[in-house]
Order: C-alpha cells, then structure tokens, then sequence
C-alpha cells in the first residue's frame, strides 16, 4: 500500500526528474511521493512515452512484455510472473503492439494497463484502482489531447472492462 500513501501507484523511484505535483517534503527514501494520485498516474503516463521514445521501434515493439521488462526487471522483481498477470487482469494480448502514450486513441488500452500495473504495485483488486485518477494523470500529462480524449471517451465506454 506504499503506492497507495504516496500517491504514486506505479512506484516511480527518485531519480534526476523534477516531476510536476511532487509533494514539496519527501519522506520516503525510495519513492516520490506526490501531491495527489493524478499527479502519481501523470508521471506514470509521462513514464510510458519516455519508454515508447527511447526504447520501443521496430525490433522492439511497445507491447505489455518490453514495457515492463523494463519497469518491473528480473533483477528486482518476477518479471514474467509480473506480465502473466498484467496481460489478465487488462485483457490486453501479449504481442499487442499499443500505440504511443501520446496518441488519445491508445488512451483506453494504456489504460487498462496502468489499471493492472497499479495492481500488481499496490496490491489492490482491479476493481479498487481509481479510474478516474488515471484519465486526471492523463490529461495532466497530455493536455494539448483533453479535446481528442474527450471525443475518444463519448465514443467508448471507458470502463466497461471494469
């Protein structure tokens, strides 16, 4: 529950980023901590277009297994345990490749994945992940796509997975 008190559900470490709604005092050696749990899925989002910048092409598509391959390595965690139950609690497949963070489609199955993610984190059932936090983070991150996100959310049911 340690994501949960910091408001950063993917436990996002400390490093060299300046993230935007990181609370002024941080108290936990580790993790950032962050003003609310909107700004904790921002830099979940943010996070996830880094990784589709700078690692993701075309011989190593942004699929569920390469993203946490690299969020959740062997060396700390069980990695392939970690994606077998990500890719069932999102119902995304395992060689999806998921459009960029970025692109407002992509929103509704990154989205799932940050779900199932928050999850396997925080150690809370699918259907206690605040779903509501993760659009706020969204649009925080991505605020020049709110029109096309809100045209995407009119068209879809957002969670009906959920």
């Amino acid at each position: 529950m340690r994501g949960i008190r910091n408001n950063n559900p993917l436990n996002i470490r400390h490093s060299a980023d300046r993230w935007q709604g990181a609370r002024e005092e941080q108290t936990d050696k580790a993790f950032v901590q962050f003003k609310t749990m909107a700004y904790g899925y921002r830099a979940a989002w943010k996070t996830l277009q880094t990784y589709y910048e700078r690692f993701c092409h075309q011989s190593k598509p942004f699929t569920v297994r390469n993203i946490i391959s690299r969020w959740a390595p062997p060396s700390e965690n069980d990695t392939e345990a970690y994606i077998r139950q990500v890719l069932l609690l999102s119902g995304i497949g395992g060689k999806e490749n998921l459009l960029p963070p970025v692109n407002a489609s992509g929103y509704g199955r990154l989205s799932l994945l940050l779900a199932a993610m928050t999850c396997m984190e925080c150690g809370i059932p699918y259907n206690k992940v605040d779903t509501e936090a993760i659009c706020q983070g969204y649009r925080l991150a991505f605020p020049e796509n709110n029109a096309d996100l809100n045209e995407w959310l009119c068209e879809e049911d957002e969670y009906s997975r959920w």
